[in-house]
């Protein structure tokens, strides 16, 4: 295992943040954002807050077509953890896209040697694998494969949890008008422990996690028929606002489904690959999923994911016709090799774990600095701010995470927003000075914003 070195990441923060347009986002951006809207539909929230044009990024730094270099504090969408265009796997990816671009499924040097690589650092018998290009695909994959493996149909799902944008897939999460005329049959969404807004406190007021177990029992008795495959869930809520559960829930969890031949499907898309400061961010707490997706850091950037298996339930993925046009080419597999040497040999879990001593420290305070800071929290590299109006009502403050969202990337910060929650994925290689100074911005945005609203 190596030993982390910042040289390679540091900036120089006596230039950047480096804003010289006389308005953001700036006139070429706003230009090319004009031309590229008159066709491209769906965009997202963060690009109509600010639609900023980005034409180039190295490192922890990103830079827009006006030439305003920003720092990085959300890893493109959690996805570039390693930092941008890192240059062993950008070789990686060059090499196999002069060599070999796509043989379907076939076998290839490259992918035998990251299934090696996966089944060597994955925890417990998670030695099966199929490869894929978007996470979506990874967990309909899985969700086929527990039915498989299990001869029941019926899936268990957390409010707020997010999983894809296909048809199963949007049935494990919150439904809307345009998701469909109704949810798949056979999926069941139930209350997952948020420490910040618990449902259940026992008699000291601490989250009550038996209490959501129990009312897990009666779901299952009074809404299903019994058949349920799998519980799928997401270790730590990414859309929902980097929402952490307290710690001795998934071990309970785990135990709770194992009494009723239930499958955990854990979706790690987004906490996996040293964005927790694990592989997997079950790792916490010694939970071992029976099926977990792998994805985003992943291939930091390439567009590759994965399913992994236990070997007990190996067999159910030969079953479910897994394979894809573009999962595990040459280039991915290079790709996501790349990412997992990088991590041991720069020491990054370690320093994913340091940073959150980092952020946790620069945060610890502020819930009693600003009265509109109701809850800060923090595991490895995803880190959550909850903006409330009334902190005894804990009222989102929606209005607030737009305007500290709009003003930190006005000052140079690229991140994540979610309503009221201020969301961040900084790479896992950045440098402690680059860190607080990310931190630094988010503050001053606060204390701004909270002077303009409250007075």
């Amino acid at each position: 295992m190596g030993k982390y070195d910042p040289t390679p990441y540091q900036l120089d923060l006596n230039a950047i943040p480096k804003i010289i347009s006389p308005t953001l986002p700036g006139p070429k951006s706003t230009a090319l954002h004009n031309r590229a809207k008159q066709h491209y539909r769906g965009i997202s929230g963060q690009v109509r807050l600010f639609p900023v044009a980005f034409e180039k990024a190295q490192g922890c730094m990103m830079e827009d077509v006006d030439g305003n270099q920003y720092i990085d504090f959300s890893s493109g969408i959690y996805v570039t953890s390693l930092g941008h265009c890192h240059p062993k796997v950008t070789e990686a990816v060059v090499k196999y896209a002069k060599r070999l671009m796509n043989c379907h499924d076939f076998t290839t040097e490259i992918k035998t040697r990251l299934l090696e690589k996966m089944a060597a650092t994955l925890p417990g018998d998670l030695k099966c694998f199929q490869l894929y290009d978007c996470g979506t695909a990874a967990v309909e994959a899985g969700l086929r494969t527990c039915r498989a493996a299990t001869g029941k149909h019926e899936f268990l799902s957390f409010f707020q949890d997010f999983h894809g944008k296909s048809g199963h897939s949007i049935s494990l999460a919150r439904m809307t008008k345009f998701s469909g005329a109704s949810r798949e049959p056979g999926f069941y969404l139930m209350p997952r422990p948020d420490t910040y807004r618990p449902l259940w406190v026992d008699a000291d007021g601490v989250i009550d996690t038996d209490a959501y177990l129990d009312f897990y029992d009666k779901i299952i008795k009074e809404c299903t028929t019994g058949q349920i495959a799998a519980l799928v869930a997401e270790p730590i809520q990414g859309w929902a606002g980097s929402i952490m559960p307290p710690d001795d829930f998934f071990p309970k969890l785990k135990k709770f489904l194992e009494e009723r031949n239930i499958l955990f499907m854990a979706d790690e898309v987004l906490t996996s690959m040293g964005r927790c400061g694990k592989t997997l961010c079950c790792e916490h707490w010694d939970v071992v999923p029976d099926v977990v997706t792998i994805g985003k850091g992943f291939g930091n950037g390439f567009p590759v994911t994965a399913m992994a298996v236990r070997e007990p339930y190996a067999d159910a993925v030969d079953k479910i016709s897994a394979s894809t046009s573009y999962g595990g080419n040459p280039m991915a597999c290079a790709a996501a090799l790349a990412c997992f040497e990088v991590i041991e040999e720069e020491g990054l879990l370690e320093h994913s774990m340091h940073l959150e001593e980092l952020f946790k420290k620069r945060m610890a305070d502020w819930t009693e600095k600003y009265e509109i800071v109701g809850d800060t929290r923090c595991k490895g590299c995803l880190l959550g701010i909850e903006l409330v109006k009334d902190k005894v009502k804990k009222t989102p403050f929606d209005e607030a995470g737009k305007m500290v969202y709009q003003k930190a990337f006005a000052k140079g910060l690229a991140w994540v927003p979610a309503g009221h929650i201020l969301r961040m994925s900084p790479p896992i290689v950045m440098p402690d000075e680059v860190a607080q100074k990310g931190m630094d911005i988010i503050e001053e945005a606060i204390f701004e914003t909270q002077k303009e609203l409250l007075g």
